[in-house]
């Protein structure tokens, strides 16, 4: 199938009309527009993911854990630090897509730069064609009433031709040659006005065709350009989230060696108080006690330093 081009679908009949030209400038507007846009989407992205950054590393400074002991407080602490380090590739990201913003816009300050010498020579024939024409016109309009007023005085001439005033004939030949003069005149300057219309035209032509050309490349330029930026800023998305697990599996790999049943027998060892529980106390009568003779009998546990009298 044949390829569609600039140059070949942007023409107008009426030599005056710059539709055709105007409508790839509106086009190439809206492109710089669209380029704009995606610039100010990826620099709000970007504050967001540092304004997440700053909110994770708040976050990973607080206590989580403090009192806790052995494999689990290790764990934990992998975990805060891990999501500090989660925090930093944020920031790093943020960093990242405000470097493509930055990429975008001297694009666009780059395509800008390119357009603007073709605009405004482009402008400078559309107006010094559009001048000419009228020059042209105006002189046409002119030449055609020379004409008639050539044939009208020569039309005299031969209404009067039979007059027998002398001085009325001459009169009239004198107007009719007048009226040739003014109108091999006008016909002179309105073939010449119609010859450099004609040399405007085609130049403007030309340039036409060059700056078709150009605008089509600075299009695909501009449509690639955003098709890569949103493509690698995906990329980058995509990567942040590679990275974060990354660093999630060093925590899941820390937990994997939390052991329970070690982290119990650590605190039993750390803090224990005793493998023996009180002994039993044994009901003493204050009226046996105080009344008679009694008998004595100590009771011990193992625990030392521990006993308890029974009755």
């Amino acid at each position: 199938m044949r390829e569609l081009h600039f140059k070949d679908n942007f023409w107008n009949s009426d030599i005056t009309s710059t539709g055709g030209y105007d409508s790839i400038v509106q086009h190439l507007n809206d492109g710089k527009r669209t380029c704009k846009e995606v610039e100010d989407f990826i620099k709000a992205r970007a504050a967001i993911e540092e304004r997440y950054a700053k909110d994770l590393l708040g976050l990973s400074k607080k206590v989580c854990g403090h009192n806790e002991m052995n494999t689990l407080k290790r764990s934990l602490d992998v975990f805060k630090l891990q999501t500090e380090n989660v925090s930093l590739s944020h920031f790093q990201l943020a960093q990242t897509m405000r470097e493509e913003a930055k990429k975008m816009e001297e694009f666009r300050e780059k395509q800008k730069d390119a357009r603007k010498k073709v605009e405004q020579q482009m402008d400078a024939l559309h107006k010094h064609k559009s001048t000419q024409y009228k020059k042209s016109m105006e002189s046409k309009r002119t030449y055609e009433q020379k004409c008639r007023e050539k044939e009208d005085a020569e039309q005299n001439v031969n209404r009067n031709a039979t007059t027998n005033n002398a001085k009325q004939q001459e009169k009239l030949h004198m107007k009719a040659l007048q009226a040739k003069q003014s109108a091999e005149e006008a016909d002179r300057l309105y073939s010449n006005n119609v010859s450099i219309l004609g040399k405007i035209r085609d130049d403007w032509q030309k340039e036409h065709v060059k700056a078709c050309e150009l605008f089509e490349k600075l299009d695909i330029e501009r449509i690639n350009t955003l098709r890569n930026i949103v493509w690698t800023h995906l990329n980058h998305l995509s990567q942040q989230c590679v990275t974060s697990d990354e660093l999630y599996e060093e925590v899941r790999k820390s937990l994997e060696q939390c052991n329970i049943q070690e982290d119990i027998e650590h605190f039993i060892n750390l803090r224990r108080t005793g493998d023996k529980p009180p002994g039993r106390n044994s009901f003493a009568s204050f009226f046996h006690f105080f009344g008679g003779s009694i008998d004595v009998v100590y009771s011990t546990i193992q625990t030392p330093g521990y006993s308890v009298i029974q009755y």
